[in-house]
């Protein structure tokens, strides 16, 4: 048996067997791990409130060989998204933020992606989601080599820098107006000019200005799109967002 201690993420939490939890993890050093909670139900010592969807713990855990589920000893926390104030708009992005991590492929380790997750994590308050969940989904897709290059047509190589892009929820690349697919969608000038600049910037920066819902809508669906399509299903906290 192998003892761990490390950072981790919580992701999701299942009913497992009379007074146990079934947790996915999204740790720093070996990526996503779903272990047992024995007695978590009834321990509050070991787990308290711990098990919340995005909280940020040390997790105590061990591995025996050939076991795909580790068993959980503990939880402490470092920083828990319940810490601070809580509605709808909120825990839907906790929730996109939970999922995607959860979809990720089998053996993704990526310190890069941790820290992305703590960082957007930090700056979703309420009434101030929306940029944190367009920067987690762009690098997400940045991060994982999914982002298509946006500057040119990648059918006729035409530069589109300053002009309307075309994408396909079904084929690579983006394209100009006249290679566009069937069933393309249209990113805006302006839009493309936001995802360069959350490229360029740190989330805590970028979280500074106004974001209303309304900003950066094509931008968002684009890059909501295009996990889809890597992760090969819908997301579906993205549409609960929508509704928000």
């Amino acid at each position: 048996m192998i003892q761990r201690v490390g950072e981790a993420i919580v992701l999701r939490v299942w009913p497992f067997q009379e007074a146990d939890l079934l947790v996915s993890l999204f740790t720093r050093e070996q990526g996503r791990v779903k272990g047992v909670a024995r007695h978590a139900l009834r321990s509050r010592r070991r787990f308290g409130g711990a098990l919340e969807p995005m909280t940020y713990v040390r997790a105590t855990y061990a591995e025996r060989p050939k076991q795909e589920l580790v068993r959980l000893d503990s939880f402490e926390i470092l920083s828990s998204p319940l810490s601070r104030p809580v509605d709808y708009e909120r825990t839907a992005a906790l929730q996109f933020v939970a999922e995607v991590l959860e979809e990720l492929p089998e053996g993704v380790v990526d310190d890069a992606v941790f820290r992305l997750a703590l960082a957007v994590v930090e700056e979703m308050q309420v009434g101030r989601v929306w940029l944190p969940v367009t920067y987690f989904a762009l690098w997400m897709n940045r991060l994982m080599g999914w982002m298509p290059e946006l500057g040119h047509c990648v059918v006729c190589g035409l530069d589109l820098r300053g002009g309307t892009v075309w994408y396909s929820g079904t084929s690579d690349g983006v394209t100009c107006s006249d290679d566009r697919r069937n069933g393309s969608v249209g990113l805006s000038a302006a839009s493309v000019g936001e995802a360069v600049r959350i490229f360029r910037g740190s989330v805590g920066e970028l979280a500074k200005e106004e974001w209303p819902k309304g900003r950066g809508v094509d931008l968002r669906r684009f890059a909501v799109e295009t996990l889809e399509r890597h992760l090969e299903r819908r997301l579906v906290s993205a549409r609960a967002l929508g509704r928000g």
